[in-house]
């Protein structure tokens, strides 16, 4: 275990380090930088002159750290510049300091914070060789690290310009950071150096040694992303810091030297041994003397008997030069009394057997990428993660945030499971996407994010094979990358709404028949008409009809929506929109300028229309989506978060009768019906179709909304009679809508919608024309322009015929505006029985077959001395003047001489 305190010699060494090195390190690297002052006699006050007006002081900064989204108690992603984990000094396994201290730093304890007799040495070698490495304490080091990270943490791109037409990318600016640190050379290279030994002096007046040593192997680069000891012990050996052994602690030691030329991550070693009884050079022709002696001390094991010849061989089989530089810290820590010989043995022959942990980073090692993606795109354009897009980078990659998200597992593998199992990731000659998400209505909480690519961040990939893909379909221009697509009748919300709040009723009737589209009112963006007389049609050419609001909606008509829209204000319609959250997935708002917006022409994003319904669904308060529940700093304090509030924006009652519409949608008779789970919880819903080439399926409980999309990310095939995975595209949709609000209704339940109110469903009465002789084309114009719908029924007795209306239910007065009424053609077959009473038999019945009643029967006789010998009527069934069908038989009552 390194010492605690520090000794006498320590505290001299602190004043030689300010003091006699300012003279004796100027004299040297005068003499090495600026021959002209060495000459003169100022060499000596000149050198200490520019170390006394050094900044003297050097706060170490907040380590940089993994910033971690947290799911529930699972990781969701990492995201780092480097990969660290900060470890206490006691969580340090007591060899790992031995081995870093006899290699890098055997006087720390003795020192105060330069080592004099190493950075004399290695001035006056650099001074010879031009270079300037070599010769740091650990409290160098330390400072070194504390530098190099601090550029980092402040590292911006370069934008190019025309003076440097390239500029430079953050990755490139973060790379140049390490590389000043270490490879300057010359002048500056000595300033450098000096800077270094000003700090570290001055360090050690303000921490314990053992601080700045914890302090070193918390910041040190162990190669490529892994930083600090810790991180580098679970990458390399799966073990923690606290369990390394000797052999790994050197192989760790030895690698902060030069990280990634050391990297155990990476087997190829540099040299090649052949047979054993020699070793060849590197491929310029180079070998160190430190990998040469140690290197060499193999092969003196082996020559003494220690070692076996198949053991040297082992020993460095595939880390020839890292084992090396394991060697030589073995040596130092034998030399220095910390290991044993038997030890150092032990573990020099022993093969480095790396256990390498993967350490993967970024939203493509996430179970659930498109959501993380979105949570990416929260932290780097909200300013709750700073005012800068520099200052969000950082929090993203440097700050150590643990990022608590909303994502419900259980919610985001049913949504990925019925994905995955009903959608393909591409299809031949369309760029086919699908997307789902899912809300808590009452919080706004995004649950789950499923999408039917393979998530990739290399644009060129995505672009070349549409199987993959970077964008958040589910997401927007500012959030995930994408436009949203035209969301059809989905969007007929709105127009419900404004209805609604204008007092009108679900029950009022409307001409939705197939006609020219009315010209609509924009008090807004002015009034748009229809001057070239358009007509836009219905879902599978639908003709429309006479109807209700109510019956518009279950059956999504698009000429009744129109014909509701025609008797509101447009800019009325775009108010609503906008106070239910929905935008353009440009982020444009979206102004109501033309009739084809009233049925979804407009982009929006699945989630923006999730939330609109989720509005709805409770009872009227919008909670903005969002992704991000709780963040916490490195140190465990709380940060604020994304600000996301709730808020009334529709009345208890509207969202109620509104609710109660779109049940209508989810029932028997409704196209929403084969997206209803039929689990006993109540849905409402709105199907959505653009052109063909876009579905939509929205659907909610009282507690989970589930908005699906299903259609071309890009293009415009028809979806429509294509088909796979056993599906036709166009209605995929209703699959994983079903899916996922049954998965909802099981972990999130929901209760009854509240009943609308009934001033929104009143019964308007209108006059009813009687109809009854017109033209069966004139009964159905007069009735439909009064606002009934229309049916003919059978033919009725009558004396006109088929084209004439002979009767009518309701047949007068008024009736419920929208009703149906009934009207019945003649059938030419009904007349008046002529009245032959007191005629003769056979007059009578030649009277009766001239007006049609061919069929004549004696009903009755009686016997009479007077009557005429062919027999008198006294009366017929049916009487004379009553109106019968000609089929009718009429039954003579006579009186006879002789009855038959």
């Amino acid at each position: 275990m390194p010492e605690n305190k520090r000794t006498a010699s320590g505290a001299l060494g602190g004043i030689l380090g300010l003091v006699g090195l300012s003279a004796v390190a100027g004299l040297l690297v005068t003499a090495a930088v600026t021959p002209a002052i060495a000459v003169s006699g100022a060499a000596a006050s000149s050198a200490i002159s520019i170390f006394d007006k050094m900044p003297s002081y050097l706060q170490p900064d907040e380590l940089m750290q993994p910033t971690t989204l947290m799911a529930g108690d699972r990781v969701l992603a990492k995201f780092y510049d480097q990969n660290r984990s900060p470890v206490t000094f006691e969580q340090v396994a007591p060899v790992m300091y031995d081995a870093v201290l006899s290699s890098e730093d055997p006087r720390y304890y003795q020192h105060g914070g330069v080592d004099l007799i190493g950075t004399t040495r290695a001035l006056l070698n650099n001074a010879a060789s031009g270079e300037t490495q070599g010769g740091s304490s650990i409290s160098q080091q330390y400072v070194k690290n504390v530098l190099v990270q601090r550029c980092e943490r402040d590292a911006k791109a370069v934008e190019p310009t025309d003076a440097d037409p390239i500029g430079q990318t953050r990755d490139e600016v973060l790379q140049n950071c390490a590389s000043a640190a270490v490879q300057a050379e010359g002048a500056e290279g000595y300033q450098r150096k000096l800077q270094e030994m000003r700090y570290a002096i001055q360090l050690e007046k303000e921490y314990s040694k053992d601080q700045i040593l914890l302090g070193y192997l918390n910041i040190a680069n162990f190669g490529g992303v892994t930083y600090g000891i810790d991180a580098a012990a679970k990458r390399y050996f799966d073990v923690s810091a606290s369990q390394l052994n000797i052999g790994q602690a050197a192989v760790l030691a030895g690698m902060v030297q030069n990280p990634n030329r050391f990297r155990v991550d990476k087997p190829e070693g540099s040299i090649v041994w052949d047979d054993g009884t020699t070793y060849n050079k590197q491929p310029d022709g180079s070998i160190d003397d430190v990998e040469q002696s140690t290197i060499q001390a193999l092969y003196t094991l082996r020559d003494n008997g220690e070692i076996t010849q198949e053991q040297l061989l082992a020993a460095a089989d595939g880390y020839s030069e890292t084992k090396g530089r394991q060697l030589y810290v073995l040596s130092r820590m034998e030399a220095d009394g910390k290991i044993t010989h038997e030890q150092y043995v032990q573990f020099a022959v022993e093969p480095i057997t790396p256990k390498v942990s993967e350490t993967q980073q970024g939203c493509g090692s996430s179970g659930a990428p498109y959501f993380c993606q979105y949570v990416v795109s929260t932290i780097l354009n909200d300013p709750a993660f700073g005012a800068e897009t520099d200052d969000r980078v950082r929090a993203l990659r440097q700050d150590g945030l643990t990022i608590q998200t909303t994502l419900d597992w259980r919610m985001q593998d049913a949504a990925q499971n019925t994905m995955n199992e009903n959608t393909p990731e591409s299809i031949d000659g369309m760029r086919f996407g699908s997307t789902a998400v899912s809300l808590e209505a009452k919080s706004g909480r995004v649950l789950a994010i499923a999408q039917n690519t393979k998530f990739t961040q290399d644009r060129d990939l995505a672009d070349s094979d549409p199987s993959y893909s970077s964008i958040v379909f589910a997401g927007d221009s500012t959030n995930g990358g994408s436009i949203g697509f035209p969301v059809g009748s989905t969007f007929k919300l709105f127009t419900l709404v404004d209805w609604l709040e204008k007092g009108h009723s679900l029950n009022e009737t409307l001409n939705g028949r197939l006609r020219p589209v009315p010209n609509m009112t924009n008090s807004c963006s002015g009034n748009w008409v229809n001057q070239e007389n358009t007509t836009i049609n219905n879902f599978a050419r639908n003709q429309g009809y006479v109807g209700t609001p109510m019956m518009f909606t279950r059956d999504s008509l698009n000429t009744g929506y129109l014909a509701m829209a025609a008797e509101l204000d447009l800019c009325d319609i775009a108010k609503v929109v906008k106070k239910l959250g929905v935008t353009k997935g440009t982020g444009d708002e979206i102004k109501m300028e033309n009739a084809n917006e009233v049925i979804g022409s407009d982009n929006v994003s699945p989630l923006a229309m999730a939330g609109a319904f989720a509005t709805v669904a409770n009872g009227g308060t919008r909670c903005q989506p969002k992704v991000i529940d709780k963040v916490t700093t490195a140190d465990g304090e709380e940060r604020p978060i994304p600000e996301r509030t709730c808020e009334a924006v529709l009345t208890p009652e509207i969202a109620a009768t509104t609710a109660y519409a779109l049940q209508g949608v989810m029932q028997r008779g409704g196209t929403g019906v084969d997206a209803n789970p039929d689990d006993g919880t109540p849905v409402m819903g709105k199907t959505g179709t653009h052109e063909g080439f876009q579905t939509w399926m929205i659907e909610s409980s009282t507690n989970a909304t589930t908005a699906v999309w299903v259609g071309n990310s890009d293009g415009d095939k028809d979806l429509f009679g294509e088909y796979a995975k056993g599906n036709q595209l166009s209605s995929m949709r209703y699959v994983l809508a079903r899916d996922i609000q049954s998965a909802a209704n099981e972990f999130y339940g929901g209760d009854r919608f509240p009943d609308p109110v009934s001033n929104l469903l009143r019964t308007q009465q209108r006059d009813l024309p009687n109809v009854v002789g017109q033209s069966i084309d004139s009964a159905r114009s007069t009735l439909t322009g009064a606002g009934f719908r229309v049916t003919v029924g059978d033919p009725v007795d009558s004396a006109s015929g088929a084209d004439t209306v002979a009767a009518q239910s309701p047949n007068g007065g008024s009736a419920p505006a929208g009703s149906t009424i009934t009207i019945n053609p003649g059938n030419g077959q009904s007349g008046t029985v002529p009245n032959v009473d007191g005629q003769t038999v056979n007059a009578a019945r030649a009277a009766l077959a001239g007006a049609g009643y061919g069929n004549v029967s004696i009903g009755s006789c009686q016997a009479d001395a007077n009557a005429p010998a062919e027999g008198q009527v006294v009366s017929t069934s049916p009487a004379g003047g009553a109106d019968a069908n000609k089929s009718t038989t009429v039954a003579l009552s006579v009186v006879a001489k002789a009855c038959p």
